[in-house]
């Protein structure tokens, strides 16, 4: 166990990570990241938060959820940093959810088109919310716009 005085107060690993007192009051709270408390209540952590921290931001642009972050530090380390293998064995285990999602946002790409000119408001056959013209039942207009009272989805 590393001496409470080479620890870095909250402060240290704020600046150093770019990431605000709040957010890492936030990963502690959700059990991303932890700290130990001095004798004066202050939170002090390991230098190998920051690459946690680095982790977390990095998962969290790629749109990982919280949860999917959480389950994966879990399954790290928590008193030393994670080596160069346990990244690999991480990016490993996300490369199929990533391409499904970089798949979804193509179709959605190359479909956008037909997408911006309907917007589901009068198109019979909008390629995105109302393949084979299901809304029709609904009557005319944006169905999926209007309140349900009115006889909205």
């Amino acid at each position: 166990m590393t001496r409470l005085a080479e620890k870095l107060s909250i402060g240290q690993v704020a600046d150093r990570s770019g990431v605000a007192h709040t957010a890492l009051r936030f990963y502690e709270e959700k059990g991303l990241i932890t700290s130990e408390r001095s004798t004066g209540n202050q939170r002090r952590y390991a230098r190998s938060v920051l690459r946690r921290i680095a982790f977390i931001r990095a998962a969290q642009r790629v749109g990982l959820s919280l949860e999917d972050i959480s389950e994966a530090l879990a399954t790290l380390p928590a008193d030393h940093a994670p080596t160069k293998a346990d990244w690999a064995r991480l990016s490993r285990d996300w490369q199929t959810e990533l391409d499904a999602r970089i798949d979804a946002l193509q179709r959605l790409r190359d479909r956008l088109t037909g997408c911006i000119g309907c917007g589901c408001l009068s198109l019979r056959g909008c390629t995105l919310y109302n393949a084979d013209d299901e809304l029709a039942r609904f009557g005319p207009g944006a169905s999926k716009l209007r309140p349900m009272a009115e006889g909205g989805i």
